[in-house]
């Protein structure tokens, strides 16, 4: 049948817990078996304006629970005056992923907390382009993509709804 144990856990390389379970485009686990797409790599360490573009072109794409993980390892690895603005990127990233999967709740909440973070950052540090960001655009979007999914009158699009981030 494929079961194992309650003990029994997939384990990445260096043995953490890690979920083998292929995963659709918006990151829900798929059974054991089916097709999925591929994940992004975790812990990659890039230029921040390489982080940019990688991440646009999976929201571009539809994969916006993929660009998340760009943007998280940008926090990870980034310095520590900037974890604030990729932190908030992932956050909107993850919003708009709950969003696509139908969560209203979940999805306007990241959107909005994202937003804030991204905006409390750009005052805080006074650049509204870092990287080539337009960061009043960006939490544009998510205000106005929170008040689309709370109102219920859109299924959204994950492509179709991606935030321009340049």
């Amino acid at each position: 049948m494929g079961s194992t144990s309650s003990n029994a856990r997939d384990r990445d390389a260096e043995g953490r817990a890690r979920n083998a379970r292929p995963r659709d485009g918006l990151g829900r686990p798929l059974p054991y078996g089916e097709e999925g797409v591929a994940r992004q790599p975790e812990g990659v360490v890039r230029a921040p304006e390489e982080s940019v573009a990688e991440a646009q072109e999976l929201l571009d794409a539809g994969k916006p629970f993929h660009a998340h993980e760009v943007f998280e390892d940008a926090w990870k690895s980034g310095p520590q005056e900037e974890r604030g603005l990729w932190r908030g990127l992932a956050q909107l990233a993850v919003g708009l992923t709950h969003a696509a999967r139908g969560n209203v709740t979940g999805g306007a909440r990241l959107l909005r907390r994202g937003a804030g973070a991204v905006e409390e950052w750009a005052r805080d540090s006074g650049r509204q382009r870092p990287y080539g960001m337009d960061l009043a655009a960006v939490t544009a979007w998510a205000q106005q993509l929170a008040e689309t999914v709370e109102s219920g009158s859109a299924v959204i699009d994950a492509a179709e709804s991606a935030p321009r981030l340049r």
